[in-house]
């Protein structure tokens, strides 16, 4: 055997140098298949960070939308609020007119014209004023 051939030959003499060899050989195969390991799980990271981020864009797309929703239905609220307001005032307005009426009729027919005259004043000053507050508005 040629001294040069013994790291070729698996001599007992060229046992070390090849389990050295094969020992780095093993660590960088290892380390290398850890970094690999790594770079792929970073990939799927990215890639998980970038869908959580589109999700979390339509999740704020979507509280926009239902926020957008509310506030109309709140305004719709608040006029409605309004308008039942306006038609209880009517209607007790509409109440107070009619008690004058029939007790201006009671009066009438009772041949109470002083009481009559009396009511058909305060229906129409009421009236009046009724009419001042609706130009006012």
């Amino acid at each position: 055997m040629n001294p040069m051939n013994l790291s070729r030959c698996r001599s007992p003499l060229a046992l070390p140098f090849n389990k050295l060899h094969s020992r780095s050989s093993l660590r960088n195969h290892l380390q290398r298949r850890k970094s690999k390991n790594i770079r792929k799980r970073m990939k799927r990271l990215r890639s998980d960070m970038q869908e959580i981020s589109r999700e979390q864009g339509k999740i704020k797309e979507g509280q926009r939308q239902v926020r957008e929703k509310f506030e109309a239905v709140e305004s719709e609220c608040e006029l409605l609020r309004k308008e039942t307001n306006i038609i209880m005032q009517q209607s007790m307005s509409t109440q107070l007119r009619l008690a004058f009426m029939f007790q201006i009729l009671k009066a009438r027919e009772n041949h109470d014209l002083d009481q009559a005259a009396k009511l058909t004043s305060a229906l129409r000053e009421l009236i009046a004023r009724e009419n001042q507050q609706k130009e006012t508005m």
